[in-house]
């Protein structure tokens, strides 16, 4: 009988131990996957900064064009403070997908604004010929393709995150342990490739009044 008890006993504590064994390992592996997510988040806000930090230089150099559409500058201008409105940590990925599309759906209406003001430039050729507006025109181009970059690697890393949390044996351990589902970010139609940021767009400038 006692031998039987201490059997059961064995068992009990080699279930335990083995328990144990994987509950750390899944922890620590879920940590892992965790911080390369929100490390992820914070190249894309640093990509959108970059961003919102070239607009104000953007809009001074098209200030100084003679007659340039104040509207115009306004929008921009307004777009980007928008943005700032939305907060979200910088360094913690957003697991509710509302907040995300908030941010998102900001972010979206400062890329037609930007758009927006570069079509409008188009009937400015000495604004365009300018060495600075043509700098400028280089940097946006390079974030506007990095903002697509590091979007797309943080939805690889969530993917890759949640999945974990959802695969045996994390998927005993990862709620209890607080790790939740991390939201994504959401491809509008026709936004699978980065959002065009370029100044010939085939548009005839204005012709000079007489």
């Amino acid at each position: 009988m006692a031998k039987i008890i201490l059997g059961i006993l064995g068992a009990f504590i080699l279930f335990v131990l083995v328990l144990v064994i994987t509950g750390v390992g899944t922890y620590n592996s879920l940590v892992n996957r965790s911080q390369a997510v929100d490390a992820q988040w914070a190249q894309v806000q640093n990509v959108y900064q970059r961003r919102a930090d070239l607009i104000p230089n953007l809009v001074n150099t098209v200030a100084g064009a003679a007659n340039f559409e104040k509207t115009t500058l306004t929008e921009i201008t307004e777009a980007r403070a928008s943005v700032g409105k939305v907060s979200l940590s910088p360094t913690t990925a957003p697991t509710d997908p509302a907040q995300l599309a908030q941010f998102e759906q900001a972010q979206g209406q400062l890329s037609s604004a930007l758009s927006r003001l570069l079509v409008v430039v188009e009937r400015y050729p000495d604004l365009k010929a300018n060495a600075n507006f043509q700098m400028l025109q280089a940097q946006l181009e390079g974030t506007e393709n990095r903002i697509a970059v590091e979007r797309g690697r943080f939805n690889d890393v969530a993917r890759d995150y949640n999945s974990a949390i959802k695969r045996v044996p994390a998927v005993f351990f990862a709620a209890a342990l607080g790790f939740k589902e991390k939201a994504y970010f959401q491809a509008a139609p026709g936004a699978d490739k980065p959002p065009p940021v370029q100044f010939d767009f085939g548009a005839k400038p204005a012709p000079a009044k007489p």
